[in-house]
């Protein structure tokens, strides 16, 4: 079932950062309360970083056990663990140590397996045996280029649709080696949350939501959740939609 994505225009990034943490400790409390344990998905990028500071800042006051919420990442960089590139890392020091979330499931990093495509298949196992099936709430990025996670325009990574993640070599953006989940993957989200600031992701994003378009072109739209679609935007970052 297709449903017509939501989109949520804030002022600045500062709202836009509030707002969605706000409706994410929201929803996680709702699930836990019916007696779920969410399984969320986090990015990186700025504005991501804005949101899981909010995250800190608001979680003390909202009713949500980060112990009871698994945490997985849609991409992350091939790098050393202890590498500032690291989304996994940026993370951490910005909220999920903080609040106590004991659930996050890593990529394997570049000194803890040989290879990216052995990082891929690693993680790709450990969705399959802790994963839920499904994400309650997928959070994304939008790059000026149209990618999501690390799925690039015109890449061979966009049809890798038999495995739930897949490596990215000689990547357009560096650091050159990533781990992706794919778009099969992706798609297995309830809900699925478009995160973008700035007047550098208007062009994109006005072509991710244009009526037509090729995810060749623009792999964020190869991307819905099979409840809700939301874009969450400030009014620079929408001023192409």
């Amino acid at each position: 079932m297709s449903f017509e994505p939501r989109i949520e225009v804030q002022p600045d990034a500062d709202a836009l950062a509030t707002a969605v943490a706000g409706e994410l400790l929201s929803r996680l409390a709702d699930l836990q309360a019916s007696g779920g344990t969410p399984q969320i998905g986090l990015t990186g990028g700025t504005i991501a970083e804005a949101v899981h500071r909010e995250l800190a800042r608001l979680s003390p006051d909202a009713d949500v056990d980060w112990g009871r919420v698994v945490v997985w990442f849609g991409d992350e960089r091939f790098v050393p663990a202890g590498s500032p590139d690291r989304n996994a890392g940026q993370a951490r020091a910005a909220f999920l140590d903080a609040v106590g979330a004991t659930q996050v499931h890593e990529v394997p990093a570049a000194d803890q397996v040989a290879t990216a495509a052995e990082a891929a298949e690693a993680y790709g196992n450990a969705m399959r045996e802790h994963g839920a099936g499904s994400f309650d709430v997928l959070m994304l990025g939008i790059g000026p280029d149209g990618h999501v996670a690390s799925l690039f325009p015109g890449r061979p990574e966009l049809d890798a649709d038999d495995s739930v993640a897949v490596a990215v070599a000689d990547s357009p953006k560096p650091p050159p080696e990533r781990v992706s989940l794919t778009f099969a993957a992706l798609n297995r989200a309830d809900v699925v949350w478009f995160l973008a600031s700035g007047e550098g992701k208007a062009e994109a994003v006005g072509r991710a939501l244009a009526p037509e378009g090729s995810i060749a072109e623009t792999p964020a739209r190869g991307v819905n959740g099979s409840v809700e679609t939301t874009w969450w935007l400030d009014r620079d970052s929408a001023s192409a939609v």
